[in-house]
């Protein structure tokens, strides 16, 4: 486990539109505020050889969703920073693991969380495989879990409030249209 900050309130997030084409910049503390504006983002889920998805609990200092389980990584990429990099920029710095990550998709949202802010996110979603134990960043990651996947279905709706936003609309997406090129990754010599 460590501790380095690699997040910061005041770090450039590219604003886009509908279609992600970059609008603009501003800081990450502004991009949360009330309903949220319109940035981009992106989502990994890593997946190990035994076809587990890897699961991070956020740390209590988060502003958005503290201690609310959500998938592998997600993030921003910075000003002038491509999605895949930062993707991998952010794995590393988060859990310690480097990956081949492959994009899947992207889709728009917005989250409202309590008084405290919002999501509004034109988020890219990625996957990768790796059998790497996580080697946690505790300002970021509260505690992590590898879950079956059938058991990750019946715990988003046992308690689905536990789980946040995204990792809901995400995992509903990677299970009805993705999970043929999900499973290859680990049923592919």
């Amino acid at each position: 486990m460590h501790t380095e900050q690699v997040s910061f309130a005041d770090e450039p997030l590219i604003l886009v539109n509908a279609d992600d084409e970059v609008l603009g910049h501003q800081d990450k503390a502004s991009c949360h505020d009330g309903q949220g504006i319109l940035h981009r983002a992106f989502s990994v889920f890593i997946f190990n050889s035994a076809g587990e998805v890897l699961l991070q609990e956020r740390s209590a200092q988060k502003r958005l969703w503290p201690n609310i389980w959500a998938n592998t990584c997600c993030s921003h990429p910075r000003e002038g920073e491509e999605v895949p990099n930062a993707a991998l920029r952010r794995l590393n710095e988060e859990l310690g693991i480097e990956a081949d990550l492959e994009f899947l998709y992207k889709f728009e949202y917005q989250a409202s969380y309590t008084d405290k802010g919002s999501e509004h996110e034109l988020c890219w979603v990625l996957i990768g495989q790796s059998d790497s134990a996580p080697q946690t960043n505790a300002n970021e990651i509260a505690q992590t879990r590898y879950i079956k996947p059938d058991d990750l279905d019946a715990a988003l709706k046992e308690k689905p409030q536990a789980y946040s936003p995204w990792l809901h609309l995400e995992w509903a997406e990677l299970r009805q249209k993705y999970w043929a090129q999900i499973e290859a990754m680990w049923t592919t010599p």
